[in-house]
């Protein structure tokens, strides 16, 4: 038996899981060459490649490769400038670490609500927030309801599409906030022509398994600010002060990549064109395949981006209870398809709870009815026909489509 894909039955042997690494480059190669060359931890020629060759795809100037995406977060939140008891707008329908890693160094997430067609980052809600919630206090942005100053703005990238970052930007840039992107479901996308990544301060990656590459596990802190990076790669390497004498002036982090997860990263770079494609056309066929469904949402594009699809997500109907999509993706499950639920929303988990959630109105409904489908890079053509027609099949008998 696999692990589950969702709350409910288990996925079984032979099933179609839900996204899965491929591997069909150089990865043995480059693997190989650490283990013969005895090069294995966290110094290495694949090491700088990779940091060189990630940075080059999205565009910036300068990249950091950590150990993995919440490490990358954490740190580049405090490289920007983020304090203990500082707040952080961001995005609360996506997955937990970027909220975890606000929490790490002490400061307080304010959570944004989902657009309804996009399901990113809610732009006007960011903005409204800043301008009727917030005041100046001398050179402060100050939270009139709980007295803290506002400090950053991070905005995820979710499913592979770029939140609509113009007016996030122009709103960062009237408050003088920067702004940090987890562009890790969306390596590959571009908005208004740039690169996700390339569109903030700084930005952060995961090479989980599960993600468009992987290394296993790692991540990937990206800007064009040489002194953020050099500050970035500081506390990643246990803040140590002299190349040979055991000296620390800071707190640091051992957050450093081994060269050989850097090495499958490299491979995997080396593929990622051909990933996106595959990714695209996944989505095209499930569009193709469920767009005559009434009742169903399907996923948008915003105007002006390439989306790369990470996971392709599909909307039940309106009236859909929680418990009735539960039903849905357990009874998807038992038929061999790895579905899995969209993130509840952060601000509704325990640990966040008291943080402050503003004006939320569609991340719970989004919650209640998304179900993610099989997205791996190597889907099979006629498994992905079978999780359609069986979609089709469940969504009509079990009353889910209104």
């Amino acid at each position: 038996m696999r692990e589950p894909s969702a709350p409910g039955a288990p996925v079984t042997d032979g099933s179609v899981p839900l996204c899965v690494p491929q591997m069909t480059g150089n990865e043995w190669k480059y693997v190989k060459e650490c283990l013969d060359t005895n090069w294995v931890s966290s110094v290495g020629s694949f090491v700088d490649r990779f940091e060189r060759a990630l940075a080059t795809y999205v565009g910036t100037n300068h990249a950091v490769a950590v150990i993995n995406g919440t490490a990358a977060l954490h740190v580049a939140l405090l490289v920007a400038g983020v304090e203990p008891d500082d707040e952080v707008l961001v995005s609360t329908l996506t997955f937990v670490a970027p909220a975890n890693a606000i929490r790490y160094i002490g400061a307080w997430p304010v959570f944004m609500d989902a657009d309804p067609k996009y399901w990113q980052m809610d732009p006007d809600k960011t903005l409204s927030f800043l301008e009727n919630e917030c005041v100046w206090k001398g050179d402060q942005l100050t939270n009139k309801s709980t007295g803290r100053r506002v400090r950053a703005i991070l905005p995820v990238h979710i499913l592979g599409h770029p939140c609509d970052m113009e007016p996030i930007l122009a709103a960062a840039h009237k408050f003088n906030l920067p702004v940090i992107e987890d562009a890790t479901e969306s390596l590959g996308a571009s908005y208004q022509g740039n690169m996700v990544g390339h569109l903030g301060d700084i930005a952060c990656f995961s090479f989980n398994g599960n993600k468009i590459i992987t290394t296993g596990g790692g991540g990937m802190i990206a800007t064009d600010r040489e002194d953020w990076a050099k500050r970035a790669q500081y506390l990643t390497t246990q803040a140590k002060d002299d190349p040979v004498e055991y000296v620390h002036n800071e707190i640091g982090f051992n957050y450093r990549l081994t060269n050989i997860q850097a090495a499958m990263g490299v491979a995997q770079l080396e593929s990622l064109d051909s990933y996106v494609a595959k990714k695209r056309s996944i989505a095209s066929g499930y569009q193709n395949g469920l767009e005559d469904l009434e009742g169903v949402g399907l996923m948008a594009a915003q105007p002006d981006t390439e989306p790369v699809y990470w996971l392709y997500t599909a909307l039940l109907g309106s009236s859909t209870t929680l418990g009735a999509r539960k039903a849905f993706i357990k009874s998807l499950n038992e038929a061999g398809f790895g579905a899995r639920p969209i993130w509840r929303p952060i601000h509704m988990l325990p640990p966040y709870q008291d943080c402050q959630a503003y004006r939320i109105d569609q991340a719970e409904s989004l919650y209640n009815r998304g179900v993610n489908l099989p997205s791996s890079v190597g889907l099979d053509e006629d498994d992905q026909q079978r999780c359609i027609k069986t979609f089709r099949a469940l969504a009509e008998s079990q009353r889910v489509l209104v």
